[in-house]
């Protein structure tokens, strides 16, 4: 028999429909029978590829006798962390000011109020590892509810207190200094590990945001900054946590050598990756990174991609009831697979593999030698290495596809889907991939007929419906993925919805003391309203939104919305200097903004315009931005393209600064010219 959760849309809920566990999805009737039963409210937060959620469930809440108390003592609220952040946020924040450390699956438990006072993440059915069982924990709380109830809400209030005074004040902005983002790349390369590619010890989490940042700083010349990057990107991609047999990455390695991944891959780690390998290819011109980059767009095309256009969440990381069991390989399953025994030889000596295996007796496939020093050892080409170990994965490949698969999070994130709808469309206008910018362009129609209701954006859709408002990080990402779109396909509509939508972020999320809430002013009331600032596993809302002011200001002109978003960015140099990793997406912002960059405008019919893009996009222009229209009178879009006739008749191409405009040219080599000036 299926509790409530059978009603909803939500993947990871519905995995719950089953439980004996008299479930709420969050919400007012939930809520309000807390108060009228007088009942502390539990409430567990995951995510569908969780795979400690997936633990904990089986181990407690498909338990006859733990749903039992659960039932008569409690009312049960599950969340998707995924839809709805603003909860998944401020109940994080109060189990860490509680514990210290957070995570899913998280267990909070919540006066009839909201108000939390007691938590933790993964609690087990017997105590072990100095955690107690969840049934002890059970028992605990109801002891603190029945007997020491002023206790509870003294702790509620202070922890509520606790976490609104947590968040970084935006005020008494002196503007944006050029000193902060040499102490934050000079801090970031200190701290970087050159033996394993990474900041910190394990787990070790892909850190796109903080690469993306240093490679822009290559591209201004900063050799250190480049190098750090370039090394971390080549790191990452040997394997382990990217899946060098069907491309992709999983969301984080458990040990300090990349090996282990935690085996889910999540959409906003895929976005943000195969952007910055893009990135690292534009700026090194290494194969490989470009390859890495493509592979993963071409996994999340095939796998991670719905028929509407819509880009699904995540997989699992568990097939058959087991972690991994889809991405490992056994060695005499390799050897059985590859064609020849000389092919195979290769294969071994590329990924060191051992009879034995390099995890829990079964191989996780990383390279430990590369093409160059292979091709030496077996005296061939290093061409012929590259086709070879090629064939060889495609071999591992067609055999995986025979495997149990693991479960796909079929919904679609407003936000997530804004990040890949960036790398797509970049990666379609700097790779010439038609086919990528038209996946780019097809994301953009169906975010943009199915994820509004009544001209406000909506955040989350499965098979057709659509819900929740939408989030800041939705809109900003958005507006981000429309500008991107815009410069691979300079249709007008691209541009005027991203303004149309800034113009209702600006209306609906504006702190008036600086930067922007997560939440709407129309959202629901909770115990607080969220204002993210720190960056972790995707952008914060208010980077993103930062950033997409920015480069609207540079399509647009408008001095206002520069001020806005100089005036939260600059708030945030203190913090992003002393902790550049945790602020890696608001230095991405500062970056765009300092560094000065281009607004260029081509007017022209589509074929003669095509060959003065072709310039502009020749080469990697991070802070550049380019509008481009038939003729002036078509001209619709950003007003970067206003007053630009062409020129003598032909196709013509104005490149400013700062609204300040050379004469305009014609010729492609004149073009190039300007774009290389300082």
């Amino acid at each position: 028999m299926t509790n409530r959760l059978a009603k909803s849309n939500s993947p990871y809920l519905l995995q719950h429909q089953d439980n004996p566990v008299d479930w709420y999805a969050w919400g007012e009737e939930a809520l309000a029978r807390a108060k009228k039963e007088d009942k502390p409210i539990f409430l567990s937060i995951g995510y569908a590829a969780c795979h400690w959620c997936h633990v904990m469930a089986h181990e407690s809440f498909e338990d006859l006798a733990t749903a039992e108390i659960m039932n008569r003592d409690f009312i049960n609220i599950k969340v998707d962390r995924e839809e709805r952040p603003d909860i998944d946020g401020i109940y994080m924040d109060a189990v860490v000011a509680m514990t210290g450390s957070g995570g899913w699956p998280m267990s909070v438990f919540l006066t009839p109020e909201g108000e939390p006072f007691f938590g933790g993440t993964y609690f087990p059915p017997t105590s072990r590892h100095n955690l107690p069982s969840f049934q002890d924990v059970l028992a605990h709380v109801t002891r603190l509810w029945a007997e020491d109830r002023e206790k509870v809400f003294e702790v509620g209030n202070s922890l509520l207190e606790r976490m609104r005074a947590s968040v970084l004040p935006l005020a008494n902005a002196q503007g944006l200094a050029a000193e902060t983002l040499d102490q934050a790349a000079l801090k970031l390369a200190q701290n970087y590990d050159w033996n394993t590619g990474a900041w910190g010890q394990a787990p070790l989490f892909p850190q796109a945001m903080s690469i993306e940042f240093l490679l822009g700083r290559g591209a201004q010349g900063d050799k250190l900054s480049r190098d750090v990057a370039l090394h971390a990107l080549n790191a990452m991609a040997k394997g382990g946590l990217y899946d060098v047999v069907g491309g992709g990455f999983s969301r984080y390695s458990v040990d300090n050598e990349w090996l282990v991944p935690h085996f889910e891959k999540m959409l906003y780690d895929n976005a943000q990756l195969a952007r910055v390998y893009l990135h690292g290819y534009l700026l090194s011109g290494d194969e490989y990174l470009r390859k890495v980059s493509e592979e993963t767009l071409d996994f999340v095309s095939r796998e991670l991609r719905d028929e509407s256009g819509a880009f699904y969440s995540s997989l699992d990381a568990d097939s058959e009831g087991e972690e991994g069991k889809y991405y490992v390989w056994s060695f005499e399953e390799i050897e059985g697979h590859i064609n020849t025994g000389q092919e195979f030889d290769l294969f071994k000596a590329a990924f060191g593999l051992k009879e034995s295996g390099n995890f829990e007796g079964q191989i996780v496939l990383q390279r430990v030698i590369d093409d160059k020093e292979l091709a030496k050892q077996y005296s061939i080409s290093t061409e012929d290495v590259g086709k070879s170990l090629d064939s060889s994965l495609k071999l591992l490949e067609k055999e995986r596809k025979e495997r149990i698969r693991p479960a796909t999070d079929d919904k679609a994130l407003t936000a997530w889907n804004g990040l890949m709808m960036i790398a797509f469309a970049e990666a379609g206008r700097y790779l010439n991939r038609e086919d990528y910018i038209d996946i780019a362009r097809a994301n953009a129609e169906f975010l943009l007929n199915e994820l509004q209701s009544k001209g406000r954006l909506l955040r989350s859709w499965r098979k057709g419906k659509a819900a929740h408002n939408a989030y800041l990080e939705d809109y900003a990402a958005l507006i981000l993925g429309l500008l991107a779109l815009y410069q691979s396909d300079p249709q007008a509509r691209w541009y005027n919805e991203a303004e149309r939508l800034a113009n209702d972020m600006l209306a609906h999320y504006a702190d008036d003391k600086g930067g922007f809430f997560d939440t709407s002013n129309d959202h629901e009331i909770l115990v607080r309203r969220p204002k993210e600032l720190q960056d972790n596993a995707t952008p914060s809302g208010n980077a993103l939104a930062t950033l997409a002011l920015f480069q609207l200001a540079a399509f647009s002109g408008k001095g206002e919305w520069v001020d806005v978003a100089t005036k939260a960015a600059s708030a945030l140099q203190d913090a992003a200097t002393q902790y550049p990793s945790a602020f890696g997406q608001w230095l991405q912002a500062m970056q765009f903004e300092q560094a000065g960059g281009h607004e260029i405008a081509i007017i022209g019919a589509r074929q003669e315009r095509e060959e003065l893009i072709q310039i502009v996009w020749g080469s990697w222009r991070p802070f550049d931005v380019m509008a481009a229209a038939e003729a002036i009178e078509e001209a619709n879009g950003p007003a970067l393209l206003r007053d630009r006739p062409m020129i003598d008749g032909r196709a013509s191409a104005y490149v400013c600064r700062q609204f300040v405009c050379e004469r305009p040219v014609n010729e492609p080599q004149a073009l190039r010219t300007l774009l290389v000036e300082k």
